[in-house]
């Protein structure tokens, strides 16, 4: 990567190829001139609606009339990229912010050195999906999909960390050239305090590395940045992540 502007596009592309990659075996996947959508009816995730480019009052309207015959609740994940502060259009029309992030990357040029005893493993069959889906939701308050896991497993690698044999958290690692995405890292509630989300981070960072990739990128929690800053990412662009308010659907 060049430049700045190829990781951010890089990162973005990552992100939302992993989507897609968690809907094609459900067909849940459109794709239009102005944006596309991923919708999984039994699942809290990933249920996105994004725009190729900046936003127009014309295109907030149409993505207004696939999101109000929508069966699941549509996050809109707006790149706070242009200068142009077009948020405010989703905001005029009904939408609210429900959370935000920031996207990131590093170059990854030597590995990270282990300082615990944390098994970090690969899920690779029914049992490991059904640990990985049912502590998935402590870490992040939301629900992803068995059925996703299973048939997708075989292209999105998901993680599972081990405490002396107890599940302890989660990651997600979805390569797409150069890059690898990492998502999904987590520790549950009761696991946490311990530094294991560095340790998950460092395994993962590690197998990439191994993997033969040039660059890690995320989008990162206010909560999780500091950890990603310790670890050698940087900032590079903002994204706010909007729904619909209630009372409009």
């Amino acid at each position: 990567m060049k430049n700045t502007q190829q990781l951010i596009k890089a990162n973005w592309e990552n992100l939302t190829s992993l989507w897609k990659t968690a809907g094609n075996p459900f067909q849940a996947n459109f794709e239009g001139p102005i944006f596309d959508y991923c919708e999984i009816n039994h699942s809290e995730w990933p249920n996105r609606l994004w725009f190729h480019e900046d936003i127009t009052q014309n295109d907030v309207e149409l993505a207004l009339q696939k999101i109000k015959t929508s069966r699941t609740r549509l996050t809109i994940p707006y790149r706070d990229i242009y200068d142009s502060k077009s948020y405010e259009i989703l905001e005029t029309n009904g939408f609210t912010k429900a959370f935000e992030q920031v996207g990131m990357s590093l170059r990854l040029t030597k590995p990270l050195s282990l300082d615990n005893n944390l098994e970090v493993r690969l899920i690779s069959n029914p049992s490991e999906i059904k640990i990985w889906t049912g502590i998935y939701p402590l870490a992040f308050g939301y629900h992803i999909s068995e059925e996703i896991l299973l048939r997708t497993f075989n292209h999105i690698n998901y993680y599972l960390a081990f405490e002396e044999g107890r599940p302890a958290g989660t990651a997600i690692v979805f390569h797409s050239g150069p890059i690898a995405g990492i998502h999904g890292v987590g520790v549950i509630p009761e696991m946490r305090r311990k530094g294991y989300a560095e340790a998950i981070m460092k395994h993962v960072l590690n197998l990439s590395m191994d993997s033969g990739v040039k660059y890690a990128t995320l989008q990162a929690s206010e909560m999780g940045k500091g950890l990603y800053l310790k670890l050698g990412f940087e900032e590079q662009f903002g994204i706010k992540n909007y729904r619909l308010r209630s009372d409009i659907l």
